[in-house]
């Protein structure tokens, strides 16, 4: 069967492994084991590594990072600190994980070396996103407040600032209570922020200079947040089971007043929303309640099409990765086959490596064909004075035969 790009559902668990299923079946294509992670303790570093933060019973911070093809942990990074949320830059060198005493760090991939730590908020980190054109990391913390950090200046090696202050380029008050999601739309800089919020509201804010846009008031408390930009609409999940549909413009006219046009999808039965992402092209909405349950809408009808994770129990967070071939998938075990329908970014994920070492072996062989032409070159001149010699030595041979006949005969 030919291969195609699909999407795939990444979900973890405080206490399960982290699974792979298929949007358009339900399948389970691969889980991931050994870590145990907090809430937005799940992010995709570039198209090859899954980064998940790692509760430890020891109270020490870790984030482990997977590839595609193997169900335990490639890699184990130890931070200074327990950490949960996180974010990394699109090609996957860098990423940034936010901490329980306020600090951000920045680490190194996939060495895992940590490049900076610094102050972002008074309380806990409670979300990070970097936004779609890599410049900016965005932060939220339980004391309500957003920061933003150009990611270029983070990384200064020249630089030893920590001071939030000098490194932020905005950081304001956003809500009264914990800050529990961030989405940043399309437009690098000049994007549009939606913040969310346990203090049942949801902000707009210019990503550009920090300024309020609009609030939205909803009957509960937020905790995620999914933009759909083909369509100017922001999906909000509920701590009352709803999913929340909200209108940025209606007839071309952007809508500021707080509750205009706001809409509910039907109640979950299995408690809060605790994530909400876009998926097929933003056709389908996927939603998953704190008790495990994953849900597929259809957009147009606002109706289930598939539910996910039958089994429960608590999950932590849920994205949805993009590029990933899933085409007649194989498993044995644990571990994810390399069968037909083996994931495509393992090829993705292997170019930059294999290049370079397949560029070596070319190399290598290009100075082993040159000796051997060298050597091939070398022996034919032998043989070329080899044959003169005796030609040379036949001639003279010849000679002396016919001066013995000549005397003979004399």
């Amino acid at each position: 069967m030919a291969s195609f790009w699909r999407e795939v559902i990444l979900t973890s668990y405080p206490d399960k492994p982290i699974t792979a299923h298929d949007p358009l079946t339900g399948t389970m294509l691969a889980h991931f084991s050994g870590s145990h992670s907090p809430r937005k303790g799940l992010t995709l570093a570039g198209n090859t590594l899954i980064a998940a933060s790692h509760i430890s019973a020891t109270a020490a911070g870790f984030i482990k990072l997977y590839n595609w093809w193997s169900s335990t942990a490639l890699y184990c990074i130890q931070a200074p600190e327990p950490v949960a949320p996180l974010a990394a830059t699109p090609d996957g060198s860098y990423l940034f994980s936010g901490g329980l005493s306020g600090c951000i760090h920045a680490f190194s991939l996939p060495s895992g070396d940590l490049c900076r730590s610094f102050q972002a908020h008074h309380q806990p980190v409670s979300c990070l996103i970097v936004n779609d054109d890599g410049s900016l990391l965005i932060s939220g913390g339980d004391d309500g407040t957003i920061a933003i950090f150009p990611i270029l200046r983070l990384l200064d090696d020249a630089s030893n600032e920590d001071d939030p202050a000098q490194l932020a380029l905005s950081q304001f008050s956003a809500h009264d209570l914990p800050v529990t999601c961030i989405v940043a739309g399309p437009g690098g800089c000049n994007a549009t922020v939606v913040s969310s919020s346990l203090d049942c509201t949801f902000k707009l804010w210019s990503l550009a200079d920090g300024v309020k846009l609009r609030t939205v008031q909803f009957p509960c408390a937020i905790w995620c947040v999914a933009a759909d930009p083909s369509s100017s609409e922001v999906y909000a999940g509920g701590s009352d089971g709803r999913i929340y549909v909200v209108p940025l413009k209606v007839g071309g006219r952007k809508l500021r007043h707080t509750g205009a046009e706001v809409t509910a999808w039907e109640a979950e039965q299995n408690g809060a929303v605790m994530a909400v992402a876009m998926a097929n092209g933003h056709q389908n909405l996927v939603s998953a309640s704190e008790d495990g349950i994953i849900k597929i809408w259809d957009m147009e009808s606002r109706s289930v099409v598939r539910i996910i994770g039958r089994e429960g129990g608590a999950l932590s967070d849920l994205i949805v990765v993009k590029g990933i071939n899933v085409n007649n998938g194989a498993r044995r075990g644990d571990e994810v086959l390399p069968s037909n329908g083996r994931f495509c970014e393992r090829e993705m994920g292997r170019n930059v490596n294999e290049l370079r070492e397949m560029d070596e072996c070319l190399s290598v062989a290009v100075k082993d064909r040159r000796r051997a032409i060298d050597k091939l070159e070398a022996v034919i001149d032998i043989y070329k004075r080899l044959l003169g010699l005796l030609l040379k030595e036949a001639k003279r041979e010849n000679g002396k035969e016919e001066a013995n006949k000549m005397d003979y005969f004399m």
